[in-house]
């Protein structure tokens, strides 16, 4: 058990994330669950790995969007188990920011979430990493090469980590890989009344597999990724059953 791999997953309390944590932790991973605000979530999501593998997953908490916590998170997950073998930057926040309405809070926000805090905790984590031979998987999004209506700031955060992504890949080999997995339509967004239903409609009718896909696909990729991929680094792979083709 001391010497199974460890996995730092961020906005891993529930959604993409926890599906996430549970299929590294079948594949033989610790985890290392973080969230912001939903410990509850979080910790009801440990105590279900741990019943399943004891001392095999813990939570920690810290706010992206703030440096000192971003640099706090790195420090407490390659002390706990005093190793880290993968980081995934999963954790970002989406919400429309038409140009003519949005606030510098607004950039702030979704550039220090989405695309500071990756770079940060990579660059903090480093060194356990290189140590480790690991790697660093980050969420991108489809919309990073395609643009989304209104949501001008989003994209541009995500087109910054598709690139983080591929800038690392070149820096940091041969010591860690870094690959990025692209969702399309995986998951509505929880406000659902954020998605009308025509709006739905058109995004499945654009979607080759005309479905919605499932946050297993998305861990599935990431596993793969991380756990089957040891020649593949710099690259994004997208898990959108087709929607970038027809955008």
């Amino acid at each position: 058990m001391t010497d199974s791999p460890v996995a730092l997953i961020t906005g891993a309390a529930h959604r993409l994330g926890a599906a996430t944590a549970r299929r590294l932790h079948l594949r033989g991973f610790r985890v290392l669950i973080h969230y912001r605000s939903r410990q509850a979530e979080a910790q009801s999501l440990a105590d279900e790995l741990n019943q399943d593998r004891a001392e095999s997953a813990a939570i920690l908490q810290a706010d992206l969007a703030d440096t000192d916590s971003v640099k706090r998170l790195a420090k407490d997950a390659c002390r706990h188990w005093r190793r880290l073998d993968t980081l995934i930057n999963n954790a970002s926040v989406f919400y429309p920011t038409p140009t003519s309405e949005a606030r510098i809070d607004d950039w702030s926000q979704m550039m220090d979430t989405n695309l500071r805090a990756p770079f940060l905790l990579g660059q903090a984590c480093l060194e356990s990493l290189q140590t480790s031979r690991g790697s660093i998987v980050n969420l991108i999004d489809i919309y990073a090469e395609r643009p989304l209506g209104n949501h001008p700031i989003y994209c541009a955060s995500k087109a910054g980590l598709a690139m983080l992504t591929r800038a690392w890949a070149k820096d940091l080999g041969p010591d860690v890989r870094v690959n990025g997995v692209s969702p399309g339509a995986i998951l509505w967004p929880e406000d659902e009344s954020a998605v009308e239903n025509s709006h739905r409609d058109q995004i499945l009718a654009a979607t080759s597999l005309k479905r919605v896909g499932s946050a297993e696909d998305i861990a599935g990729a990431i596993a793969y990724l991380v756990c089957d991929a040891p020649y593949i680094t710099g690259h994004i792979l997208p898990v959108d059953g087709g929607r970038s083709l027809n955008i």
